[in-house]
């Protein structure tokens, strides 16, 4: 019988904070959607993070807060939300302030990723458990470019 103690529990075991856990999700991961994404001239994070990826062998679909009027970036059409991405989402990279997730948890709740992976510097525990309570991974302040090289990808 599962009790209101167990349940409570096993939430928190979609919080990832340890390598193997982290290394798992990078393994199970072939199609990352990437919110916030920034284009090339940028010259950011946003973009080269998920550039570094793409050339690592996983599937970027670019989600842009600006940039209204770019159509494609890194060479795949953009969606304007998370959920408007076509097939199954392994993971949502997250390049938005903490404070601007909150306008976002709908959205990436209804594309019912596997993870959702916040960038280095970003944390939202208030979002973290959300995801974590719909069952889904997340990793909160780390960079995925560090990770993936950290996996030798």
């Amino acid at each position: 019988m599962t009790t209101a103690s167990d349940t409570e529990k096993r939430w928190k075991e979609h919080l990832v904070t340890d390598g193997a856990g982290i290394r798992r999700i990078l393994e199970d991961t072939r199609r990352i959607a990437v919110l916030g994404i920034k284009t090339e001239d940028s010259g950011q994070p946003a973009f080269y993070v998920p550039e570094y990826a793409q050339r690592a062998g996983y599937e970027i679909i670019p989600v842009p807060v600006y940039y209204p009027d770019v159509t494609e970036i890194l060479g795949v059409p953009v969606v304007r939300t998370v959920a408007d991405a076509p097939g199954a989402i392994d993971m949502v990279n997250v390049f938005r302030r903490p404070k601007d997730i909150a306008a976002h948890v709908d959205d990436i709740l209804a594309a019912k990723p596997k993870c959702v992976w916040f960038q280095l510097g970003i944390r939202n525990d208030e979002a973290a458990e959300t995801f974590a309570r719909a069952g889904i991974d997340v990793v909160q302040d780390a960079c995925l470019l560090v990770e993936l090289q950290g996996i030798g990808r």
